[in-house]
């Protein structure tokens, strides 16, 4: 039957070769079959800039997202809060096309609305902040005009940074507002929602104005992996074990 895979908080970096490998494993049997896979954000651990896709490990992840193309699978590529610098160069080589967040797409008769999912946890007003600060288009000219060595300095940097501000804020402060969730369900006119960014998998059933919205968050690929399945029936998360071996499991 006709399907999309939807995938998102994959942080791959040459530091966790297993997670890498367990992609690529993902991508040669699973996501074959696919009529085409969306990756919703935090592809990469961080990305500097396109000037660093001859990066070794950069290639050889790039290189297995276009043998997948080429096998007939489009391939969607969302910006994460990760690897917001991702650019045309990157996607002509992954053979992918970048999708602005949010994205309405209509999934096999079912208008879906596509996103990362940070935008939806107001209530981090200093990662919103953040957030709105890196998006310009000045300041990322401005920080792609340095060399790419000390751009990767300065990420890890921010990235300490980070997880010293996360130690101190609350769990419920970096998950999704409830009011941001209602208020951009009802902005889209109630579609399906399918996001990541929080690493909380689950579905959640949404009732407002008395029309019913699901909300799927995709998992991250830490200890292990995950992606949802969706055709004309509706969707299925599916749990992978990506340590030692290639296992699928419906939850």
């Amino acid at each position: 039957m006709a399907h999309s895979l939807f995938i998102s908080d994959l942080h791959l970096s040459a530091d966790r070769p297993e997670i890498s490998s367990g992609f690529s494993a993902f991508l040669e049997s699973t996501a074959t079959h696919a009529e085409a896979l969306y990756i919703l954000g935090d592809l990469f651990e961080y990305w500097a800039g396109d000037d660093d896709i001859h990066d070794p490990f950069n290639r050889q992840i790039t290189q297995a997202l276009l043998r997948l193309h080429t096998r007939g699978v489009a391939i969607y590529l969302m910006h994460g809060n990760r690897d917001f610098l991702m650019g045309e160069v990157l996607a002509e080589a992954c053979g992918a096309r970048l999708l602005p967040d949010p994205s309405l797409r209509n999934i096999y008769g079912t208008p879906t609305l596509l996103m990362h999912g940070d935008t939806l946890c107001t209530d981090d007003i200093d990662y919103i902040s953040f957030r709105a600060q890196v998006r310009e288009p000045e300041w990322q000219q401005q920080f792609l005009a340095h060399p790419l060595a000390l751009r990767k300095a300065q990420i890890e940097h921010l990235r300490t940074q980070s997880k010293q501000a996360q130690s101190r804020k609350t769990a419920d402060i970096m998950d999704v507002s409830a009011e941001s969730v209602i208020n951009t369900l009802r902005k889209h006119h109630y579609p399906r929602l399918i996001h990541g960014h929080t690493h909380r998998p689950a579905q959640h059933i949404h009732d407002i104005d008395g029309r019913v919205c699901e909300r799927w968050v995709l998992p991250d690929w830490y200890e292990q992996g995950g992606y949802l399945r969706c055709d004309e029936h509706g969707c299925a998360a599916i749990r992978i074990e990506i340590i030692g071996s290639l296992t699928a499991k419906t939850l």
